[in-house]
């Protein structure tokens, strides 16, 4: 045989079984296949299979215009409770002490309680100057208004707050400012939250001046039994929040949780706070909440009950904290 047709035979061969394999590859290759045994015996598969064909890289998100558009609407609140003296009427009883010293350990007068400050964040939601806020960052440690509410807008103007009303069951609060032509936040529809979603939360925490973060939605409905510690007697605490991985420390409460659109779509009340600060996991009221409240409370100057008859479901081993 000569050499040119052994050459020939060689290349025929070589050339059906390159095409062969090709073909298979092409319309046979399996989309997900086993690649051995997991512990237990399990079968162990990859979580995805990508061809290299079809698969496309997600389109980047862009936070800069929604942090842009949101920051200016979102103002810092500070509240002070001036000092006071509590007086104790009660008769004290006497003791060892007093029968060999008297009375020197008598009656010392009047106790003073210091002055308290605190400093939460709040979101303008129209021109003329509402804001929401929580309820827990313009009331004492005896649940009762601050006698202070400052506002600072992110321009550094700085108004005196009246306090239009609020709900602590469902820890929220309105204030109002006289100001006109304010930036404020448009409203965004929580009931079309995505687990995996892009948000962003914006306030001032820790008394720094405005912050945003990102993360995801977590979790939707969520209740962590936290709203019962301020719950009117004869109310029912209202908890369904969104949960969030976006970093929230104290000073954040009453601030905003918008989408990608800059709309707003929650307020930020609370944190899961093993150590007192932020830890993974986050939560804000959802907007739809918001808007059903807040419009009571300054229709009304109090909520109209009946359709938030949300409860919540009490949690073990949870160390839950209002920021």
């Amino acid at each position: 045989m000569k050499l040119k047709q052994v050459l020939l035979i060689v290349a025929i061969s070589a050339a059906s079984a390159v095409g062969s394999v090709a073909l298979y590859n092409q319309f046979f290759y399996p989309k997900a296949e086993a690649v051995g045994s997991a512990q237990n015996g399990f079968p162990a598969n990859y979580a995805g299979y990508f061809d290299g064909k079809n698969f496309s890289p997600a389109d980047p998100v862009d936070l800069t215009k929604a942090a842009s558009a949101a920051a200016p609407a979102v103002v810092h609140i500070k509240t002070k409770v001036p000092a006071r003296k509590i007086t104790n009427d009660l008769p004290r009883r006497r003791s060892m002490l007093d029968d060999f010293f008297g009375d020197v350990f008598g009656d010392m007068g009047p106790n003073i309680v210091p002055e308290q400050r605190a400093s939460g964040s709040g979101v303008i939601i129209s021109e003329d100057g509402y804001i929401v806020t929580n309820n827990h960052v313009i009331s004492n440690e005896s649940g009762s208004v601050a006698d202070e509410v400052n506002v600072t807008l992110a321009n550094r103007q700085t108004y005196k707050a009246k306090v239009i009303g609020r709900d602590p069951s469902s820890d929220l609060a309105v204030l109002k400012i006289d100001g006109t032509k304010l930036p404020y936040l448009v409203y965004g529809n929580s009931e079309g939250i995505k687990l995996g979603q892009w948000v962003l939360a914006i306030g001032y925490p820790l008394t720094l001046d405005a912050t945003v973060t990102a993360g995801i939605v977590s979790a939707t409905g969520r209740t962590i039994n936290i709203n019962s510690r301020q719950t009117r007697r004869g109310d029912t605490p209202v908890e369904s929040f969104i949960q969030t991985d976006a970093a929230v420390n104290q000073g954040n409460s009453g601030g905003a949780l918008v989408n990608t659109d800059g709309h707003l779509i929650g307020i930020n009340s609370a944190i899961l706070a093993p150590t007192g600060t932020y830890a993974g996991y986050s939560f804000a009221i959802p907007v739809n909440i918001v808007k059903k409240i807040v419009g009571d409370i300054i229709q009304y100057g109090d909520v109209q009950r009946g359709y938030l008859g949300v409860s919540y479901i009490p949690t073990d081993g949870l160390n839950e904290e209002q920021v």
